[in-house]
């Protein structure tokens, strides 16, 4: 599955959109310290962080996308550092719990 068929399968409202990529895999986490180290490359990242840092852990990780849950939207300082490192960030109104099970599922 790629980053596009999951945006679409979820209505997924694009925040800043990259590369059509494949999705191996997914973590969802909000302490980004512990991000770092368990997310994979390829994950799809489920998180409702929002700061300047989630970009810059995301390009670390080679995470192929990002939802933020909640309908949450990240600051202005985050989504320009998405647009200037090219990274694929969705919004959805669905919780972590609700886009896990979803994602896990497309995935399996």
């Amino acid at each position: 599955m790629t980053v596009f068929e999951i945006r679409d399968a979820l209505g997924l409202v694009p925040l800043h959109e990259a590369e059509d990529r494949p999705v191996t895999g997914g973590y969802a986490g909000d302490l980004l310290s512990w991000v770092m180290g368990r997310a994979q490359s390829g994950d799809c990242w489920i998180t409702i962080m929002s700061n300047r840092n989630v970009p810059a852990v995301c390009s670390l990780t080679d995470a192929a996308m990002v939802i933020f849950a909640e309908d949450v939207t990240p600051d202005d300082a985050a989504l320009e550092a998405a647009a200037d490192n090219d990274l694929n960030f969705y919004r959805s109104p669905l919780s972590v719990f609700e886009l896990c099970a979803k994602v896990a599922s497309l995935l399996s």
